[in-house]
């Protein structure tokens, strides 16, 4: 038997038993989803009894630190993977696939793992619906992405102010200074605007 029937004798199986939704999002809205342990405990008998079996190859990984909304850390994790479906004539089919989890300990890799196996199976073998580890099983509430101030650059400010044609001028600098500036750097920014305002005001 070679890959593609292979694959088809599986499908064939499952779609007489497909997975049902039967886990509940507890941390979101309470939606249902199929476990990756559903779809392994569906899936690996008909493998076996087919001669068929899958194996994983990460092609990229890539991981983005966000923060929860009350303040912790959240590991956002992409994962690209090939699957190759291989038959016991030696032959075989691959798929490429991507999963994506979050996690605030050390388990998002193997949720995006898990979310890029169970959505390759499901596509691969289109598995029907009948009625953790799992990324669906958590919802994550992520803050917004604030980007941080970069500041100003004090002694460009500095050079600016020096050059400043008239009173007015060393205002308009400052205050637009002012508004993009960092807290720490307030205090040499209102020193040096001090300093070039005496030099007007004995002018």
């Amino acid at each position: 038997m070679n890959v593609y029937q292979a694959i088809s004798a599986v499908q064939k199986d499952l779609s007489t038993q497909g997975i049902s939704k039967d886990r509940k999002n507890m941390q979101g809205s309470g939606y249902a989803f199929r476990g990756i342990d559903d779809v392994y405990n569906a899936l690996a008998p008909f493998l076996a009894k087919h001669g068929l079996c899958i194996l994983p190859r990460v092609l990229n990984r890539e991981s983005v630190e966000r923060q929860s909304k009350a303040g912790g850390a959240l590991f956002y994790i992409t994962v690209e993977v090939e699957f190759d479906l291989v038959a016991e004539d030696g032959s075989k089919h691959t798929i490429k696939t991507f999963g994506e989890a979050m996690d605030s300990g050390d388990k998002a890799t193997n949720k995006a793992m898990s979310a890029a196996y169970k959505y390759a199976c499901m596509q691969s073998f289109c598995i029907p619906t009948e009625g953790d580890n799992d990324a669906d099983a958590q919802t994550h509430q992520v803050a917004p992405k604030v980007e941080k101030p970069k500041g100003i650059e004090l002694d460009h400010t500095k050079a600016l102010m020096a050059s400043a044609v008239s009173y007015e001028n060393l205002k308009d600098i400052f205050k637009e200074a002012w508004v993009s500036c960092l807290k720490e750097q307030q205090i040499p920014l209102k020193a040096a605007y001090d300093e070039f305002k005496a030099n007007w005001e004995i002018i």
